[in-house]
């Protein structure tokens, strides 16, 4: 057939007795781009972008249980320290090397404060990097804390009766031990100073000790700490340590006008019952805390969970070419 009879058949077909599928479907268009069963990039691109976020609730747990932590972090390595310190200027830290441990206030803190600090660290770290291993170290911490908490509190609640009914042997025996140790022996000036009293039951348990005992031979003997005195500082700037020299010695209408007489045991149970409420309180705060971080992190955790989850099926849909034939080629 010739061209020239040919051209009124291509002229038919153009004007439009049948819809070309060229002209009319997307997926035969002629315009430059990418395969029409293929994403383009800035979808690929924004897909990416989006399975690096987190959603906004999922942000303000992170931005929370991070900023907690990192307060908690910095007090317990701040106790640490200290408890590093005071063991270092006693001497308890070196002369601890191949023997038992010192019983010693300072080695408590020392033990509350690493504990604290790595579990804080863990709970810290493992929002910032958004690692579930971590919270998931960091939930077990804080669940190990309340249980030991709830563990003391049960057996101070349940020996309370006993606890009062040895103040006093407690006291005695801090008593005699007042210069083996200057944590010890601080704690029981203070003790003494605030309450204004002297001894366990009475001035005269001060007998028990040592270096008071009117039979030394030191230049302490029948004598009383400075905590002792009704007025330790005598006008003064700073408390005068002879203040209570030869006390035991006098009888008590000398004695009162110089000492407390009064024990420390009855004024100390006192105190411990009129402050028990806040003591309990400051206790539920800090488990209310800590029961909150746990939360947190609980929360933090599934929504990690849940987002690699959506993260990853969205990975392998944006691959997936879609199930849709290619038109075959008009020969």
């Amino acid at each position: 057939m010739e061209e020239g009879e040919r051209s009124p058949l291509l002229s038919q077909e153009a004007g439009g007795q049948e819809p070309s599928l060229a002209g009319s479907s997307p997926l035969t268009s002629s315009r430059p781009g990418p395969a029409p069963w293929e994403d383009p990039p800035w979808r690929a691109g924004l897909g990416g972008f989006l399975a690096c976020l987190l959603p906004s609730e999922s942000s303000c747990l992170k931005c929370l249980l991070f900023l907690s932590n990192f307060l908690f972090s910095l007090l317990s390595l701040l106790a640490l320290a200290i408890g590093l310190w005071g063991l270092a200027v006693k001497g308890s830290l070196g002369s601890s090397w191949g023997s038992p441990l010192p019983a010693d206030p300072m080695l408590g803190l020392v033990l509350g404060g690493l504990a604290v600090s790595a579990v804080s660290l863990a709970g810290c770290l493992g929002a910032l990097c958004e690692n579930a291993f971590l919270l998931r170290c960091f939930s077990g911490g804080v669940l190990a804390f309340l249980v030991l908490e709830a563990a003391v509190g049960a057996l101070v609640v349940a020996l309370w009766g006993q606890l009062q009914d040895g103040l006093e042997h407690v006291l005695r025996l801090a008593i005699t031990h007042y210069q083996d140790d200057p944590d010890l022996c601080f704690l029981i000036d203070q003790v003494q100073l605030g309450l204004q009293c002297c001894g366990a039951a009475t001035y005269q348990d001060w007998q028990r000790n040592l270096y008071f005992n009117c039979s030394s031979p030191g230049v302490q003997a029948c004598s009383l700490p400075a905590s002792c005195c009704i007025d330790p500082w005598e006008g003064g700037a700073s408390v005068n340590d002879q203040c209570g020299f030869g006390a035991l010695g006098l009888d008590e209408d000398a004695a009162q006008r110089v000492v407390h007489l009064e024990g420390c045991g009855p004024p100390l149970l006192r105190w411990l019952r009129s402050n028990i409420q806040t003591v309990g309180c400051y206790a539920i705060a800090v488990v209310l805390v800590q029961g909150l971080e746990l939360l947190l992190a609980i929360q933090l955790v599934r929504a990690l969970t849940v987002h690699k989850g959506a993260a990853g099926s969205g990975g392998l849909s944006i691959g997936t070419p879609d199930p849709v034939s290619r038109p075959l080629p008009n020969w």
